[in-house]
């Protein structure tokens, strides 16, 4: 056989074909790994169901953080936190811009499009937050803490639902931190620490 006939038979073999095919899928795989790309992403795309679904869901949960990053600019805006509340308002504030930039991140990984904030003239507007019935720094921090275990509850909801099983590693670091919310504003309310197991999502 000659060099060419030899090249055409390689080329040609089923066999040859299924080795440079597994060869290309783990080279892709491997750069996958490398680069800190999920396995699940190189087959997902916008169009996907489960991946639609997972960015749905996200742009709730970012919803909730624009809520949250609203109430409490404007629970420190009304001058009637003490500079001890200010400060952890203010502390609280950055986190959930933190979970923002995490959220919109995993979003627009994903193909989707981040929901945008309203404006604070209508987050002050709000039925839900209710914001001209303040008038004493304790109702700012029950707002606060209002938000802070409807946040908890939604994530605890949500973790079930991922395809991405990676986004529900996610939403239980988010919901850490809004436990430790919670238990800080409850904590200055004066309210004892929960006496039953199982408290949050039930």
């Amino acid at each position: 056989m000659t060099e060419a006939n030899t090249d055409h038979a390689l080329i040609a073999s089923p066999q040859r074909r299924a080795l440079l095919a597994r060869t290309a899928m783990l080279s892709t795989t491997a750069m996958a790994l490398l680069s800190g790309v999920s396995l699940r992403s190189l087959a997902a795309t916008p169009r996907d169901e489960q991946t639609g679904s997972d960015v749905a869901i996200l742009n709730v949960a970012l919803g909730l953080e624009h809520e949250g990053i609203a109430a409490y600019e404007i629970g420190a805006g009304t001058g009637l936190l003490s500079k001890p509340l200010l400060s952890v308002a203010v502390l609280f504030k950055g986190h959930h811009e933190g979970h923002r930039e995490v959220l919109a991140g995993a979003i627009e990984k994903l193909g989707g499009t981040p929901v945008q904030p309203r404006s604070l003239a209508e987050y002050k507007a709000s039925s839900k937050l209710d914001i001209g019935s303040i008038a004493t720094a304790e109702d700012i921090l029950r707002l606060a803490q209002r938000l802070e275990l409807g946040a908890i509850n939604a994530y605890l909801g949500v973790m079930p639902s991922f395809a991405d099983r990676s986004l529900s590693k996610v939403a239980g670091r988010l919901i850490a931190d809004e436990t430790l919310h919670y238990t800080v504003l409850s904590q200055s309310l004066g309210q004892p620490l929960p006496q039953n197991t199982l408290s949050f999502g039930a």
